[in-house]
Formats: structure tokens, sequence, C-alpha cells
């Protein structure tokens, strides 16, 4: 069977791939590591995500996007090539139609990068679109109606916010603080607390199993190992739930602003709208301990996580893959 569609929810930190009558054929880290000698591609994905923190001089792992828009169009390219013909197979001679996921706020000349790059790693024709209306279309909502829904789409490089009605984005707002500015949070938090370095992994290892949105009554607890850098040696460490709710705060605090903002540029009826149904989350970084409550609590709107929040956009993607023609006029944008 020959796939001749593919869509890619192209994140900051994973890539997931969804092929109709397959699903979702591909759910990895956006990462590529390069033997730099030759700047040949040696490993893409998990392989690649291994790979951090822990090569010699000559192999560099890298993230090809950044804040949720390409930063290095060569890696980029490499890594589409990689997951396109993962996805159609090494011996399909059609070229797929594809279909990318852009942050809300991406310039025209990002969108293009992301276009060619798409075409150039051996797509037959790229369409992007926005991911707030992918999310949307994954989490099950009605873009198409009149009323007003209001999605909160928190992935790696980006927070995206967005009003949608009558198959359009209304309002929106775009902030590039997400689940890589939580890392960074928290590694700067253990550094300043403790004394201990320690790098992306154990960083993110923190966040999946003790990271909450809010404090919590029974404390949850992790333990982890860094370096000390007072006598420079390894050193244990437990921080708990608690503690990265504090270091996080600040972060979420940013990223509800950005919703009251986009509130202050809705119209009135669309508004009421929300407050009735309430505010969608989706996207990884959304799965956060009681994220859901922080923004009901911050926002005084009932707030619900979307089902499988990290594959929304994904799944956004294989409905429009699924009608094409009927969305290609309103969201996509060709090349």
């Amino acid at each position: 069977m020959f796939t001749r569609r593919i869509g890619i929810d192209l994140g900051t930190t994973n890539t997931v791939v969804f092929a109709p009558k397959k699903g979702f054929v591909i759910n990895e880290p956006t990462i590529v590591a390069l033997n730099l000698p030759d700047n040949s591609v040696l490993a893409v994905g998990k392989e690649a995500k291994e790979m951090i923190g822990r090569t010699p001089g000559d192999i560099a792992a890298y993230r090809p996007l950044k804040d949720g828009v390409v930063a290095d169009y060569y890696i980029t390219r490499a890594m589409l090539k990689y997951f396109i013909n993962r996805a159609i197979g090494d011996f399909n001679v059609f070229k797929p139609d594809v279909v990318i996921s852009v942050p809300a706020g991406i310039t025209a000349t990002e969108r293009r990068a992301v276009m060619n790059a798409a075409v150039e790693a051996g797509a037959k024709r790229a369409y992007v679109v926005r991911e707030p209306l992918l999310a949307a279309l994954g989490a099950g909502i009605t873009i198409n109606s009149s009323s007003g829904n209001m999605i909160i789409n928190i992935g790696g490089g980006t927070s995206e916010v967005a009003v949608i009605s009558l198959g359009g984005i209304v309002s929106w707002s775009s902030l590039r603080v997400a689940g890589n500015k939580f890392d960074e949070a928290i590694i700067g938090y253990v550094k300043k607390k403790y004394s201990i370095s320690i790098g992306e992994q154990s960083a993110e290892a923190i966040k999946i199993a003790v990271g909450s949105a809010l404090p919590l009554k029974n404390k949850l607890e992790f333990q982890f190992r860094g370096r000390n850098l007072i006598t420079g040696l390894p050193k244990d460490l437990v921080i708990t739930s608690n503690e990265v709710a504090e270091c996080l705060n600040p972060l979420l605090i940013d990223i509800a602003s950005s919703v009251q903002a986009v509130f202050n540029e809705t119209p009135p009826e669309l508004v009421a709208d929300i407050m009735e149904k309430g505010i969608i989350l989706s996207g990884g970084s959304s799965q956060l301990r009681n994220a859901d409550e922080f923004f009901k609590r911050f926002l005084g709107v009932q707030t619900y996580m979307a089902e499988d929040p990290i594959l929304c956009v994904a799944k956004g993607s294989g409905m429009v893959l699924e009608h094409l023609d009927v969305y290609k006029r309103a969201l996509l944008n060709k090349n």
C-alpha cells in the first residue's frame, strides 16, 4: 500500500508523524546527531537524544528547531527526510503530500523555510497549518461552528493560545515559554538552591516524575544525581513536587497572562461562549500535574485537559489529510 499523504507535528521537542489508515507511525524527539568531520547524519530521534550530554568532540547532538521554528535549515531538512522515508518506506516511488504544523506566530520567511525543507526532503507538495487549528481539530473541537472555542497548546518551544470560530483564528498569542523553559527553570533552581549542576535530561526526568503546576498536599519526591559545583564530585539529592511548582510558577503566570491578553482582544460574544464551554488544554507540556486547575484558578474559567494532549496536533493533521480538498482553501498555505 502506498502512502501518498502524511501529517507531521513538527515540534521543538517531539515530532509525531501520522499516516492515513496507519495512524501514528512515528513519535520521536526532534533531535539530530551529526558527525562533525564530514557533517553527516549519525542518528535521528530517540537514538540521537540518548547522545545529548554524552558525545565526544567529533559528534554533536542538535535540536534543529528553536521556539517552534527552523533554527538550522540543513539539519531540519535531513531530519524531515528521515521521518518521511520512514513513514512512506524507502522504496516508495510516489512522493507524498505533507501537512506540517507551524506556530501561530510564524513569519512568512519561517513558513517558507519549513515548506522548502519538506519539499527538498522528499515531499511532492508541502502545506503548513497553524498549530492551534490542528490542536483544536485533534481535541474534538468543531472549528467551523460560529460558537467561540479557546485552546491553549503548550508544547516544547511555544505556548499557543487561540480563540477559534467559523474555521479561523479570531485572536491569538504565541509565547516562547513552554516545556524547554520549564526544564531550564528546574536546572537554574537546582543550581541556585543546592549548588548542583544537572543536564537537560535530568531536568526533564524531574519535570515528568514530580512536576506540578500547584503545590500538592501529599508531596511527591524524586531522587536525582548531579555534579556538586563546590567539590566537583557527583552527589545524590531529593527534590519535591512543591519545589518544582515553586520554580515553574513564574513561567505558568506568563502563559496565563498571555491568555488574559487574548481574552482582551476577543469579541464579547465569543468570550461568553468560552465562559460557558471552558478552555481546552493540549500539548505535551500541558500534562504537568494540576495545569488545568492552575488556569482555572488564575482565569476564573473552567479548564479541561484534551484526550491524549501530546497527540492533538498530529490527530488534527490526520483530519486535514482525510479531507484535504475541504481544508486546502481555508487552512493551508500551499507551496
